[in-house]
Order: structure tokens, then sequence, then C-alpha cells
């Protein structure tokens, strides 16, 4: 959750695709469909792995990016609002690039480019930042991350009891 070092940490590369990291890639599609999230992120389950896992629309296969990296980004950009399950109850506006590359290697380390655009290509953008330490906060511009900040603070403030 927010807050958490883990979610600052740059992640490290996966080399062994094992079962430990089938396990892993599993658990983590679980989490992200019992949150009803489009993605998820290994440093959001405290893990500093360099994968995350995504579904492209409402029945999409989940998808394994292990090792992710992103080789293309359109100069056209546009805004959208975004939340992030380790910062529940905040949306912000966040502007992306309308469409990416992404070359990683899938849970079985066979290689993958996948083009995406739209909202797909926005889940991309976000997960790959929580791979570096990002978070969407950062990509937000300043008077939209203040009040953002805001929000968080009051959630996170006691409730006051009058006695």
């Amino acid at each position: 959750m927010w807050g958490d070092p883990v979610l600052r940490t740059t992640t490290r590369p996966v080399a062994d695709f094992g079962a430990e990291l089938a396990a892993e890639l599993r658990a983590m599609g679980e989490a992200m469909d019992r949150a009803a999230g489009a993605g998820l992120a290994a440093p959001q389950v405290g893990s500093a792995r360099r994968l995350f896992v995504c579904r492209f629309g409402d029945d999409g296969p989940l998808r394994a990016f292990v090792n992710p990296r992103l080789t293309w980004a359109s100069e056209e950009r546009a805004p959208g609002l975004e939340g992030c399950l380790s910062i529940p109850g905040v949306a912000i506006e966040v502007e992306r690039a309308v469409a990416v590359t992404v070359v990683a290697q899938d849970g079985a380390g066979e290689e993958r480019t996948v083009h995406a655009e739209g909202p797909d290509a926005v889940v991309l953008q976000h997960e790959l930042d929580h791979l570096d330490g990002v978070l969407m906060l950062d990509r937000a511009a300043p008077a939209e991350r203040r009040r953002a900040l805001r929000e968080l603070a009051a959630a996170q403030r006691p409730p006051r009891l009058n006695i």
C-alpha cells in the first residue's frame, strides 16, 4: 500500500523461469482479479522482481510480463483518470502515451512483443512505472498531485471522537 518503501524500489530482473515464478504469477493474477484491477506489479505484493500481470479489457486472458522493457511510445499523449490498487480511493489525471510497444518474456521465458493502444497502453505504462519505483502520483500535474495527497492524508487520519 501507499507509503510502503517497496513501492519506491527499482526491481531486479528475473532469471529463473521455474515453478516458483509460475506460482507467483498465478497468485498475482488471483490477487488482481479479487481486487478488480487491470494490472498488478510485483512491488505491489512486496516483491522486488521485475514482473507484472494484467488483462486487456474485462474478459481478456491473464498476461504475464517478465523483465519487460518499453521499446516505443507514441509522441501523441492524452490525459486520463488512473487509479491504483496500492492507493485505494484515489483517482488522478495522468498524461500518458496513447500507444506503446513493450518487449517482455512470458512466464516460460519466451520473448514476446506487445503493441497496445488506448486503455491497454495506459495499463502497460502504469505497471512498468511500478517496476521502476514510480507511482501515478509522480506523473500527475502538481495541482492534481497536491489534491490527491490531501485526500490520502485525510483518509489516513483517525476519526474524531466526540466524547
